[in-house]
């Protein structure tokens, strides 16, 4: 079993507070985010970008396997996952993750190119982590 983890500090109340968030590879090191950076788009980052950030990651590293299964290796996969964050039911939840791809794929046509990503999207590890809607649209280039 592998075991990775993140780091989260906060001070405040909710509206004034700041947090800082860390990973375990220091990639982010005591990085600040915060109300404004999650609800007024504000400076810092926040939960549902962090999130958004990890799918997108996993989904094109898993991509890059799927591929390799069938004998293909990318030239570029470009990933992006919009996370949404809706209030729901008197609180907020995160409801969906939409996944953006493009992917230069020499020797794949649209169709293969489409049953990989789909099975990408719901095979990614990270896919599975989310308990929320997950769309995705795929452009091979």
């Amino acid at each position: 079993m592998i075991k990775k983890f993140g780091t989260a500090n906060w001070q405040g109340d909710l509206k004034t507070g700041l947090g800082k968030v860390s990973t375990q590879t220091k990639a982010l090191q005591d990085h600040p985010y915060g109300f404004k950076a999650r609800f007024e788009d504000g400076p810092g980052s926040n939960p549902e970008e962090l999130v958004a950030a990890a799918h997108a990651a996993c989904f094109a590293m898993a991509m890059s396997l799927n591929l390799a299964d069938k004998g293909l290796t990318a030239d570029n996969i470009d990933a992006k996952s919009t996370v949404s964050l809706e209030q729901v039911d008197g609180g907020f939840a995160v409801t969906k993750a939409h996944l953006d791809v493009t992917a230069t794929i020499p020797g794949i046509d649209d169709a293969a190119f489409q049953e990989i990503a789909k099975a990408t999207e719901k095979g990614c590890p990270i896919s599975k982590l989310l308990n929320a809607e997950i769309t995705m649209d795929a452009k091979l280039v």
